[in-house]
């Protein structure tokens, strides 16, 4: 790992994106800083005092960029939006060719993340969607906007292979559908203290994904029978994400 241990080389590590993004300027420190402990402590639970003594600035500085606390949100949710290719999708893309194994690797480092905190902290977007999502409309928005991109995202690594799935497949949905999975296996983990959850619902939709894009002009065989997700679906059965919503 170039000398470098697991941790260190982790990119959805909390800590690692600081060392991608590396800020030196004031205010990319401050929005560094913020987003670390947003996420560490929850948006409500930061003061503004602690912002100020971990990112080594003062209040003049911090209040010349950010006027407010809201502001300050605004800001970090924003600087998510920047760090979705370098930091989310960038790994999973060097570490496979393949677009659906892309998925997979990402999903790997999501589980990664739980592993190395035991269970805790989660998805940031996630976490600030149940804090602030219902009271903050201009927040509400860009969290919708990181969730919309990281499904659009996702639906880019399909489209090359579009041909792979069901004629009238909807790519779009099925990025929402995989970021459902995702958002929902880290909930269950984060409730259950336990690495189950997640693993049983990246199973399932693993067996989705192979009978979804599984030809359905041969006979049945044994493979069929997807190992470790509880399925034995005959291709000609396999479920469709198609137009409408049906799936």
């Amino acid at each position: 790992m170039s000398g470098l241990d697991n941790r260190e080389h982790f990119e959805l590590n909390d800590r690692s994106i600081n060392m991608v993004t590396s800020p030196t300027n004031t205010k990319a420190r401050v929005l560094e800083v913020a987003r670390r402990l947003f996420h560490e402590q929850g948006y409500h639970a930061t003061g503004i005092s602690t912002i100020l003594r971990e990112a080594d600035v003062n209040s003049g500085s911090l209040y010349h960029y950010f006027p407010s606390k809201e502001a300050l949100l605004i800001g970090v949710l924003t600087y998510y939006i920047d760090l979705l290719v370098p930091v989310v999708m960038a790994p999973a893309e060097a570490a496979a060719t393949d677009p659906i194994d892309r998925i997979f690797a990402l999903l790997n480092n999501y589980r990664r993340g739980l592993e190395m905190f035991e269970h805790k902290m989660g998805c940031p977007i996630g976490n600030l969607a149940l804090e602030v999502g219902d009271d903050f409309a201009e927040a509400r928005t860009l969290i919708d906007q990181n969730f919309r991109n990281w499904a659009a995202h996702i639906e880019g690594w399909l489209r090359p292979i579009a041909d792979r799935f069901p004629p009238g497949t909807d790519l779009s949905k099925l990025g929402h559908f995989i970021l459902t999975v995702m958002e929902g296996a880290v909930m269950q983990a984060r409730a259950a203290a336990s690495l189950a959850p997640y693993d049983d619902s990246v199973a399932h939709l693993r067996a989705y994904l192979t009978l979804l894009t599984s030809d359905p002009t041969r006979p049945p065989t044994s493979s069929d029978s997807l190992d470790g997700a509880g399925l034995t679906v005959a291709p000609s059965t396999r479920p469709r994400h198609m137009e409408g919503g049906t799936c």
